[in-house]
């Protein structure tokens, strides 16, 4: 029911994720943006696992080949439909031949295109998200992005009420100006030096270019120091922020390695990791500590509202 025409940097399809291999090295994979991800399914009344079309940097176009339902969310990308303006966060209606345009942007890195009942793929493992690195997922189940000529079926319904439904103009779904990203102090928190502690979250940090779906390296003006010693490798949670050996974070997303051996300060909080998926180079960031107990309840009000059944 679409046929992609130019995939841009990066298209890949994610679905909410892959679970429960870990122990194997396996890691979960799913959208880097679970906010945006997570919205676009609710707007359709779709379950919340159905597959989307993960966009970087925008550069994208497709064919529509049956009449459907869709909606884009995340970074603000220009979006037309037969070359016909239409908003990002609303649903809207696509009839068979519709050529499908997201043009580049500067508000943001990553949008979701998804469409009523979900894109279909063969799961590997559970899942078919995309996870390049581990070859595993997508549309050919071996890791591949999606690449111009590809078709993706989904299944045919009709549910002509919710065109034009968008979130409540009350949630503040844009990049706010001034960042700041709640951390739960975690693991080896308390080895680092009572100083290194008040650095990272009285500085502010840029984010760097050097950044993908394994992770995003951010630089501070002053670099943390009196760092931990050599530890053993141990489980890397997603969100975690790792200071290596030259004092500058690098935080891990949904492409990550299971295990890693430099020290964890922090875990970045769900709202946290939504806003840093969304982050151009140059962007600043400052640090915020947060509770475990209001973390998890931020979490936990996310995953009932959406509906997330894990």
């Amino acid at each position: 029911m679409l046929e992609i025409g130019r995939p841009g940097l990066l298209a890949t399809l994610q679905d909410y994720g892959r679970f429960g291999y870990q122990a194997q090295g396996i890691t979960q994979g799913g959208p880097i943006d679970e906010r945006a991800f997570l919205w676009a399914n609710r707007l359709l009344g779709n379950s919340f696992n159905a597959a989307q079309i993960e966009i970087t940097l925008g550069g994208f176009s497709a064919t529509f080949t049956r009449d459907t339902l869709f909606v884009v969310t995340g970074a603000e990308f220009p979006l037309t439909l037969n070359d016909q303006p239409l908003k990002v966060w609303r649903v809207a209606q696509a009839r068979a031949g519709d050529q499908l345009q997201i043009g580049t942007g500067d508000q943001g890195l990553r949008c979701y295109l998804a469409v009523a009942g979900g894109f279909q793929a063969t799961p590997h493992l559970g899942s078919v998200a995309t996870v390049m690195r581990d070859a595993l997922g997508g549309l050919t189940q071996d890791g591949r992005p999606l690449r111009s000529g590809d078709r993706l079926n989904a299944p045919l319904l009709h549910a002509h009420s919710l065109v034009s439904r968008r979130p409540s103009s009350k949630l503040h779904l844009t990049l706010p100006s001034r960042v700041t990203l709640d951390v739960i102090p975690a693991a080896q928190v308390s080895d680092f030096s009572a100083t290194a502690r008040e650095l990272f979250t009285n500085q502010s940090y840029q984010v760097t270019a050097r950044q993908d779906r394994m992770g995003v390296r951010i630089e501070g003006e002053s670099a943390l120091s009196d760092l931990p010693g050599q530890m053993i490798s141990e489980p890397l949670p997603l969100g975690s922020v790792q200071i290596p050996t030259d004092g500058q974070p690098i935080v891990m997303l949904n492409d990550h390695q299971t295990l890693g051996g430099y020290p964890k300060i922090g875990v970045l909080s769900w709202q946290a990791r939504s806003l840093l998926a969304q982050l151009p180079a140059g962007r600043r960031v400052q640090f915020r500590w947060l509770e475990l107990s209001e973390a998890q309840r931020q979490l936990r009000q996310a995953l009932r509202f959406f509906n997330v059944t894990r």
